[in-house]
């Protein structure tokens, strides 16, 4: 078992930027790979990012490409998912997952794969 507690959401003017933490407990951090997604009311959960098994590799939603990063910090238990370039598009709660069955990364995109979640962090940009 794994706990995941999301934190650093908030109210942000357009062009600002936040950054999100994730705190791991319970089992040893670095046999997980680790994504981001979001929902906004009304929507469906969207794949965000993803930071594979080993650490190297990461994964990103052609809406946030080159606008959003996740990291992760072994010592720290914690992935972090900074974002900066802020839309009002990107408006909704974030949530944090973990899973530690190893497989096909194309996979992360898919939430289905994650068997850990976070309660969520609400993430406000205004126009």
């Amino acid at each position: 078992q794994v706990q995941l507690v999301d934190s650093g959401g908030g109210l942000v003017q357009a062009g600002g930027s936040l950054r999100l933490s994730c705190a791991a407990s319970g089992r040893t951090f670095s046999n997980y790979a680790m994504g981001w997604f979001r929902q906004a009311p009304g929507k469906a959960r969207q794949f965000v990012a993803a930071l594979s098994w080993s650490g190297y590799n990461t994964y990103y939603a052609d809406s946030v490409k080159g606008r959003f990063t996740i990291s992760g910090d072994n010592a720290k238990n914690t992935v972090y998912l900074q974002m900066n370039s802020l839309k009002p598009e990107d408006t909704a709660v974030y949530y944090c997952a973990a899973t530690s069955r190893r497989g096909n990364e194309g996979g992360l995109r898919v939430g289905a794969r994650y068997d850990y979640w976070g309660q969520g962090t609400q993430v406000t940009v205004s126009s």
